[in-house]
């Protein structure tokens, strides 16, 4: 749940500050504007009793400095793109989501779920070791891993790279 506590905290924090539309892809991304590009990522590393969270964020990176499909604040006309806010902003936040998910993991789901644009879709998983797994991504677990439905029943994933596969028009 850490990750996608530091990623619900990152949203809800960019969200308030830069009035822009915000959303999260499954686990670590962070999306903005109205085409929904990503704008940032989430890591976390455990090492012994702790874990290692890294945030980046495109925060005032130029159009032309950016790869195709990413943006940022500055591109998406976010009100605030001054780091120092942000980042007490996001920090304030993470703090108020980690007290939140150690009162009861099951907690932060709900707001999770709501903000998670994987949700709902019909995703491709590629799994760790090269397999991969179709279906429509239904929710999170209790162990925050996304639930897919595939023709065999629920799938739930815990790592993987998720795409949005969209429907063929056929004319």
């Amino acid at each position: 749940w850490i990750p996608l506590l530091a990623g619900l905290a990152v949203q809800q924090a960019v969200s308030r500050l830069g009035a822009v539309e915000t959303r999260l892809k499954w686990p670590n991304d962070l999306l903005l504007g109205d085409d929904l590009g990503k704008a940032g990522g989430i890591l976390a590393q455990a090492t012994g009793d702790a874990v290692v969270v890294g945030v980046g964020l495109n925060v005032t990176t130029r159009r032309a400095e950016l790869p195709e499909g990413a943006v940022s604040l500055l591109t998406e006309g976010a009100g605030c793109t001054d780091r120092d806010p942000l980042l007490r902003a996001i920090l304030r936040t993470l703090a108020d989501r980690y007290a939140e998910w150690a009162a009861g993991p099951d907690r932060l789901r709900p707001a999770y779920e709501a903000v998670c644009d994987t949700i709902g879709q019909d995703v491709r998983v590629q799994l760790p070791g090269g397999s991969a797994l179709a279906g429509t991504a239904t929710g999170l677990d209790e162990m925050g891993r996304l639930v897919v439905r595939t023709t065999d029943g629920d799938v739930p994933v815990s790592a993987g790279d998720v795409t949005r596969v969209r429907p063929v028009t056929v004319r």
